[in-house]
């Protein structure tokens, strides 16, 4: 993890302190930023692997700063921020977060969802993950997915998705006509025990069907069972 740097991004000086002494000790390398221009000034100019970003800033504030990185980059973000209410969480990941961290945090906790972002990212980005000898590709009616490529095709439009979002399109098309809960999803995606895994999930299938434009179709991809959950049919 050497070769790993992770950007913090937070005005309050210790609290940036206090998260790169967690990193260097897990042996990712560090930058850090204290404020939300600062962040993607680094960003543009350099090579950064996942964000840690505070939402409280002067200025521009981290979840304006999430819907900028959006624009151009699908690098992981992960929120840690000291609004804790519900509402705080599903906006955050509505500007494009991956998953929110409130403060006070644990370490470990902290560490281990670094590591599950960056570990998703990696084995789907097709810039850094090394080529297999056979491709897996789901076609079911307008939509094809490659999961070598991670390239997701609608009516033969490529759509853009995160990490995150692709491997809850991939875990509904890999299994045709199954529902699965927002309680599955998370489990599955996440590889976590459930965690507020209702709207968490909400919020990355909205995502997901306002990059498809689901919501515009007469024949939509991802269909809602009420009071189920998700599924895409074959």
């Amino acid at each position: 993890m050497q070769d790993t740097t992770i950007l913090v991004v937070d005005d309050e000086k210790e609290i940036a302190d206090l998260l790169e002494i967690y990193l260097i000790s897990d042996g990712f390398q560090v930058q850090k930023a204290y404020s939300a221009q600062e962040g993607l000034d680094i960003i543009h100019t350099g090579h950064v692997d996942l964000v840690l970003l505070d939402i409280m800033m002067p200025n521009m504030d981290g979840l304006e700063m999430c819907r900028k990185i959006r624009e151009t980059n699908n690098i992981p973000i992960i929120i840690v921020s000291a609004k804790t209410e519900e509402i705080d969480k599903i906006v955050g990941l509505s500007s494009g977060a991956d998953d929110y961290v409130s403060k006070p945090f644990n370490p470990l906790e902290l560490m281990a969802r670094v590591k599950s972002q960056l570990r998703r990212y990696r084995e789907l980005n097709p810039a850094q993950q090394e080529k297999r000898s056979q491709q897996q590709t789901i076609i079911l009616r307008q939509l094809e997915i490659n999961r070598d490529s991670h390239q997701v095709k609608v009516h033969g439009e490529n759509i853009k998705l995160t990490p995150i979002e692709f491997d809850i399109l991939y875990l509904l098309a890999s299994h045709p006509g199954q529902v699965f809960s927002t309680d599955e999803i998370f489990e599955r995606v996440w590889h976590e025990k459930v965690y507020e895994a209702n709207n968490t999930v909400m919020v990355h299938i909205r995502r997901l069907r306002a990059k498809m434009k689901d919501d515009a179709r007469t024949d939509k991809i991802i269909s809602t069972v009420w009071g189920v959950g998700y599924k895409i049919e074959a």
